[in-house]
């Protein structure tokens, strides 16, 4: 990990290696905290610029009230230390990680007696499925492990402690040989990959499975969504069966982390020729455009890093690695 020099803690700024917990932390032994996934780039229009940066404040804030955690910062104070971060830190690129966790203060099943804290850390971090994934696709098995029920959790929130489901899908997969795997939902339908958004297109029509099928409804999907509108695709959010996956035409799955990457293979099925087809290639390039600003229509998707918060306006030097001590 390319790690920054500064994190934000609680309301500071503090060293990287001084962001520390307590062992007792109540989220560290349970899992109660919301986290969000975040990008910034070094846009053509804007500079620096944070990708959809309000939706996913909003989001985190969501999933916080979700899990019965009041955040004792506004969205404003939030959006504005992440905006300083980044430049404080130099990043004209990097992946940004708010974290909401319930932290020391008591331990047990009842955690509303334990403080919520907050943190903001970012570092450089490719993409998740790899450069070489994007180009050319990846191999995906479909999970024997299924995707939280909304009668057990709640799969709308990012929750950290409901990720245990992704991660044993992912290490499973990756024992059997291949890059990401896909979850089906407790009816067995087509879900998601392990951390993301997943599109199937047969005969020109991009299918995706609605929030009702248990998904996280990521903000990269809906950027997604809207990106093949606008380029005169159509979309329909409905369930997909397993089955569908094998005699699609064009898979392809979407996330901040992972960006958009196509899928090549499931369950050593070929999809398609077993190369990025049309359809997903029209909408990762259409994607990238908005992603790095070269698409006015997408322009309020940015949020720019102000160059006051940058070493360079003190003096200093800015640069796409770590900021100067």
């Amino acid at each position: 990990m390319d790690a920054a020099e500064l994190i934000w803690l609680n309301g500071e700024f503090v060293a990287w290696e001084d962001a520390k917990i307590h062992v007792l932390t109540h989220g560290l032994h349970y899992g109660t905290g919301v986290f969000e996934g975040v990008r910034c780039y070094d846009t053509e229009s804007h500079g620096p610029a944070i990708f959809r940066h309000q939706d996913h404040v909003d989001r985190l804030f969501k999933s916080a009230s979700l899990y019965y955690m009041d955040i004792p910062y506004d969205r404003e104070t939030l959006r504005q230390a992440t905006l300083e971060l980044v430049g404080r830190n130099g990043f004209k690129d990097c992946y940004i990680r708010p974290l909401v966790y319930r932290g020391y203060g008591t331990m047990g099943l009842f955690p509303l007696d334990a403080p919520v804290e907050v943190t903001l850390a970012c570092w450089k971090w490719g993409a998740y499925l790899g450069e070489e994934g994007k180009r050319k696709g990846v191999r995906a098995k479909v999970s024997s492990w299924r995707r939280i029920s909304p009668d057990s959790l709640i799969p709308q929130a990012k929750a950290s402690g409901q990720y245990l489901n992704s991660i044993l899908a992912k290490i499973e997969t990756h024992k059997a040989g291949y890059e990401e795997a896909i979850v089906l939902d407790d009816k067995g339908m087509v879900c998601e990959g392990s951390g993301e958004n997943i599109f199937v297109v047969s005969d020109g029509v991009i299918y995706t499975p609605p929030p009702t099928a248990s998904i996280l409804d990521g903000i990269n999907r809906k950027s997604a969504i809207q990106i093949a509108t606008d380029l005169g695709l159509r979309v329909v959010e409905r369930d997909i069966a397993r089955a569908e996956l094998y005699l699609a035409d064009e898979i392809y799955l979407t996330g901040t982390a992972a960006e958009l990457v196509p899928v090549r293979e499931v369950d050593d099925h070929k999809v398609g020729t077993g190369e990025p087809g049309e359809v997903t290639l029209a909408v990762q390039k259409a994607f990238e455009d908005a992603l790095h600003g070269r698409t006015p229509r997408y322009a309020d998707w940015l949020d720019p890093i102000p160059a006051e918060h940058y070493p360079a306006a003190a003096g200093g030097s800015a640069s796409s690695g770590t900021a100067a001590a």
